[in-house]
């Protein structure tokens, strides 16, 4: 693991020295990031929507990636499902109560390391104005420069599932499914100086 640890530092363009880096800030790209849910619909379908255009950084420490961070946030209203009564629906006081609790967040308090471009990332999410503690099962796909851009750049990907009454958004459970499956794919870069 040291010796990818070692790479990334010099993809990055760090300097391995005996004094550790600190760690590199990166800004989560609005274009290439998105956060994918799907739940049982009665038993008939499995019924999916999607975030889109968020915003973020992660402070990635490759010389030690259990102290790395991650702060996310977007408006609920950014929620996309292909059928404009059920946003609507979904944004109403029945689910995200958008109105009230415009904004949801997600803030990393610990990272467990698992494997070379594995970890547990545990943090505070908060939607419908609740805060609960959940744990993404994240993997780095790739760390570099950009082909195109010519920065620094980083790609995660990271799943976990989620109770919906959990954040007082169980309406019409357990018919319609109460879990709900996340998946997420982000690309964050490092802004130009």
């Amino acid at each position: 693991m040291k010796s990818l640890l070692l790479a990334s530092a010099a993809t990055l363009g760090l300097a391995a020295s005996a004094v550790q880096a600190d760690p590199v800030t990166y800004m989560l790209d609005a274009s290439h990031s998105q956060i994918v849910f799907s739940y049982d619909h009665l038993g008939y379908s499995t019924t999916t929507g999607m975030f889109s255009g968020f915003e973020g950084r992660i402070d990635f420490d490759a010389d030690d990636p259990a102290a790395s961070s991650v702060e996310v946030s977007f408006p609920a209203e950014s929620l996309i499902t292909g059928w404009p009564e059920r946003e609507a629906h979904f944004l109403s006081g029945d689910f995200f109560g958008a109105d009230d609790n415009p904004v949801v967040s997600f803030v990393s308090t610990g990272i467990e390391v698992t494997g070379d471009t594995t970890g547990l990332i545990t943090g505070d999410l908060t939607i419908n104005g609740i805060t609960r503690p959940v744990v993404l099962d994240a993997t780095m796909n790739k760390i570099g420069d950009h082909p195109m851009a010519g920065l620094p750049w980083i790609g995660f990907d990271a799943t976990t599932t989620l109770l919906r009454s959990d954040f007082d958004m169980g309406q019409f459970a357990p018919f319609v499914g109460d879990e709900v499956a996340i998946r997420i794919s982000i690309e964050a870069m490092v802004p130009e100086s």
